[in-house]
């Protein structure tokens, strides 16, 4: 929660900075986004390669559970497809795009920003955002309701890290190779179908 706020505070706070003109216009700024990007999309490479735990923890689990990656972006590309249909003024692609996030609004909202533009990448942000607080604050109610798996599928990409804390409190310590997991194929597979559907 306290890293959720944290991001929050800062888009706030960068909000400020360019309405009051605080920065200088030059054109040696035009190409941060590209920078931050390749920046960032070098470092989730060595994440994903350092992480090895994950790859030895696969052979423990259960066969079924390796659906849930699957069945989270497929129900989740299905909901945005349906919202598409509330927002007359936003193409499919657009909501696809942003739904492809799944809670990593920092690579999402910035591939978003390169390709659709920066209200686009505002909208990105700001929903993976409030995926990642929902599961910190929802994961007790989601477990009562819709069962142990229910916080691991809407936690989305930060079920591996941010929000594994809360998940193995209220699912229990059997799903903390399950929630890792889960989290690992679901971040791998967001620059994929964020870049296929802004490409679109």
């Amino acid at each position: 929660m306290k890293g959720s706020l944290i991001i929050v505070g800062f888009f706030i706070a960068g909000i400020i900075v360019g309405v009051s003109h605080w920065l200088p216009e030059t054109s040696g700024l035009s190409n941060i986004s590209y920078i931050t990007l390749c920046a960032l999309m070098f470092f989730v490479g060595i994440s994903v390669g350092h992480n090895t735990t994950v790859l030895k923890s696969i052979r423990k689990l259960d066969p079924r559970y390796m659906l849930l990656p699957l069945m989270t972006i497929t129900g989740t590309l299905a909901g945005c497809a349906v919202a598409a249909l509330a927002l007359p003024h936003r193409s499919l692609t657009d909501c696809l795009a942003v739904g492809s996030g799944f809670g990593y609004y920092s690579l999402s909202s910035i591939f978003i920003t390169q390709y659709r533009g920066p209200e686009l990448g505002t909208v990105a942000l700001l929903a993976n955002i409030l995926r990642e607080i929902i599961t910190l604050l929802g994961a007790p109610l989601l477990v009562k309701y819709f069962g142990r798996l229910a916080p691991i599928s809407v936690g989305g990409a930060t079920t591996m890290d941010t929000t594994l804390p809360i998940i193995t409190q209220c699912s229990g310590n059997n799903f903390i190779i399950v929630s890792i997991f889960h989290g690992f194929i679901v971040d791998f597979s967001v620059p994929f179908l964020v870049t296929f559907f802004c490409s679109l």
